[in-house]
């Protein structure tokens, strides 16, 4: 069983920043595919960003140029670095790993970007 833990978000005027932080237990860890994506209140859940066990990553037209995301395999972690913020970027914000083809989720970080 793999359990992952977000972190780092908050509140934050537009055109800022945040990181934000997936652990996952276990060090199967670096065998798998990780994603984060977003839920905006009334919308479906929604691809931000993926990056596969080798590092390759893969970016939702609406944050390419923004938002990097990262990975330290020592440390059984997927980051979420955030630039440029923008109102419409307010989201529920989820970790999602992929290993050994099933799917772990975390329980989500709230993020907000005021105007």
């Amino acid at each position: 069983q793999v359990q992952l833990v977000e972190s780092g978000g908050g509140l934050v005027q537009a055109g800022g920043s945040l990181r934000l932080s997936c652990a996952a237990s276990g060090s199967i860890f670096r065998s798998g595919d990780m994603g984060w994506y977003h839920q905006a209140p009334g919308r479906q859940r929604e691809l931000v960003a993926t990056i596969t066990r080798l590092g390759t990553p893969n970016y939702a037209d609406s944050v390419k140029g923004r938002f990097t995301i990262s990975r330290d395999n020592a440390k059984n972690t997927a980051y979420l670095q955030m630039n440029s913020l923008k109102p419409e970027d307010t989201a529920v914000y989820y970790c999602k790993a992929v290993i050994n083809f099933n799917d772990y989720w975390g329980q989500g970080t709230q993020v907000t970007v005021s105007s």
